[in-house]
Formats: structure tokens, C-alpha cells, sequence
């Protein structure tokens, strides 16, 4: 039976017990398009991956 794979940041994924930043796939918050929306205390914000493969966050 295959285990669920742990994300990175959790209790499981953290290396001698030093808290790590969460990681996040770029393309999975786009689900696999050029752009996402990300709110945080109700403003909104556009993360955007260009062409050459860099990430873009505007208001």
C-alpha cells in the first residue's frame, strides 16, 4: 500500500527538528496555467509564471 507523500515543511519533512518554510510547486497553485490569485487579509494578489519560467507577484 503506498503511503501519501508528506509535504515538505510538515512534522515529517523537517530535517534535526529546525522548522522549514513550506514548499509550493509554482505550477500546482496555477494548476498548470500561467497564473493564480493568492489572497492574503482580503487583497488580492496575481502571482504569474512568465515564458522564461520566472515568477511575477503583483497587486
Amino acid at each position: 500500500m503506498a503511503q501519501a507523500e508528506q509535504p515538505r515543511g510538515t512534522a515529517e519533512g523537517r530535517e534535526g527538528g529546525a522548522a522549514k518554510a513550506p514548499e509550493h510547486d509554482a505550477r500546482r497553485l496555477t494548476a498548470g496555467g500561467p497564473s493564480a490569485v493568492i489572497r492574503l487579509n482580503g487583497m488580492d494578489y496575481q502571482l504569474r509564471i512568465t515564458r522564461a519560467g520566472k515568477l511575477i507577484l503583483t497587486k
